[in-house]
């Protein structure tokens, strides 16, 4: 790493100055957060769609290897987390500046323009294929509410499946909400989203313990190695957030106390996801299904919880896609705002959903592939080069081997979850 070079890129070169991947998401204010705003925030930025995929996940993993598997990623990523707050902060200190603001910038501060475009190009896929999980949750929930039923398993919406009807239905709607410049006026539907999504996990769990309390099921405790992959796939999507964590390490008032907010938000919200996982398992069994609301049944209270969602998912779309117009935007038309570009993004996004056949097994993919790369080797690789001076020989061996076992997971867990996709629509 080059600080001379960055010293000067980060005051005169108009790398630093464009519009950044967290410009709309997090915009800077005169107002720093307080530790309590700072766990919310945090909680708000990792707890998604991946939970719902948690209890078919367990199913498969069996649920004691699924709950090891799934803290150990959380303290996995609280721990890269911190390398990029660590590897920031000693940069600012060396460059006396304050320009880096979010994982892009850190990337071409160590790695200039390589950097940089590593982290776009992860960011674009990742959040793409959050958006994609979003759009296959939403077709596959509204085919089960409204047309599935045991004496009609295969329905057909004008000769084609509800999913595809479903999928293009929502195209021209995202097409405009999408279409917005900025987020500002989507705000309050973010908050929404939020509430909805925790009430609806809540109404879950409870169903869960009132079935498991008149059910027995026998419970798997260990999957078999085969299945490991999966569902590391499956645990990494859970957590990722790992893109805000460092404008929002930027917006605390108390920096020193960031690491014991996150920790402790961390901590919180991987006994949630265990508990919902395990609880989902425990109450269905071997029937439990890739999206656990389904398995609810089509009374009232199930359809309300699973239409919520779907409204939470449907206005979280252009929320998560945001960052992606924003690399491709800078990339592409200089930062300005480009509406043919995310018209084009939101197609393709469309596309690629009609072609998964299973919400649970896109999540191991995308966690398989993409957010391993985003979550742990870029951080461990960014703070190995910052600190390779600095390090003792243990300190070089837990980043080392974090970035290659890391990148076989990645690797491995790709294949794997191919796999299950391919085989699934076989």
């Amino acid at each position: 790493m080059v600080f001379e070079k960055n010293n000067k890129a980060s005051s005169s070169s108009h790398v630093l100055q464009i519009p950044r991947e967290d410009t709309p998401l997090l915009a800077k204010n005169q107002h720093l957060s307080s530790p309590s705003k700072t766990f919310a925030n945090v909680f708000i930025a990792i707890v998604g769609a991946g939970v719902l995929g948690l209890p078919y996940t367990f199913k498969r993993t069996g649920w004691i290897m699924g709950a090891i598997m799934l803290f150990s990623v959380a303290f996995l990523t609280y721990h890269c987390m911190m390398l990029l707050v660590f590897s920031r902060r000693k940069i600012e200190s060396h460059l006396k500046t304050s320009e880096i603001s979010s994982f892009g910038d850190l990337g071409f501060a160590v790695c200039g323009p390589v950097g940089r475009f590593a982290v776009d190009a992860m960011i674009v896929l990742s959040q793409a294929g959050f958006c994609i999980s979003y759009m296959i949750f939403i077709a596959n929930t509204l085919a089960y509410c409204f047309n599935y039923s045991k004496s009609n398993p295969s329905p057909k919406i004008l000769g084609l499946p509800p999913k595809t009807v479903y999928i293009w239905s929502c195209f021209p709607f995202q097409l405009g909400l999408n279409s917005i410049p900025s987020l500002t006026l989507l705000a309050p539907l973010s908050i929404f989203a939020d509430v909805v999504e925790l009430g609806a996990m809540g109404v879950v769990m409870v169903e869960d313990v009132m079935v498991y309390l008149k059910s027995s099921h026998v419970l798997e405790a260990f999957g078999g190695f085969s299945v490991f992959f999966y569902g590391l796939g499956v645990a990494v999507y859970a957590f990722e957030g790992v893109g805000m964590v460092l404008p929002l390490e930027a917006e605390m008032k108390d920096k020193a106390k960031f690491g014991k907010i996150l920790g402790l938000s961390m901590a919180l919200i991987s006994l949630m996801y265990g508990a919902f996982g395990v609880l989902g398992y425990f109450a269905f069994g071997e029937e439990t299904k890739d999206i656990i609301t389904t398995n609810l049944g089509q009374g009232w209270l199930s359809s309300l919880v699973q239409i919520g969602l779907c409204i939470n998912l449907f206005f979280t779309f252009p929320l998560m896609m945001n960052p992606v117009y924003e690399v491709m935007e800078r990339r592409f038309c200089e930062g300005r705002y480009c509406l043919w570009i995310r018209w084009i993004v939101v197609l393709v996004v469309t596309f690629v959903a009609l072609l998964v056949p299973n919400f649970a097994d896109f999540l191991s993919l995308v966690g398989s592939s993409v957010c391993i790369i985003l979550g742990f080797v870029l951080p461990a690789l960014f703070h190995l080069i910052v600190f390779k001076d600095e390090l003792r020989w243990h300190g070089l061996a837990c980043d080392g081997a974090i970035i290659v076992m890391a990148a076989v997971f990645s690797v491995y867990g790709t294949f794997s979850s191919m796999l299950e996709i391919l085989g699934a629509k076989a």
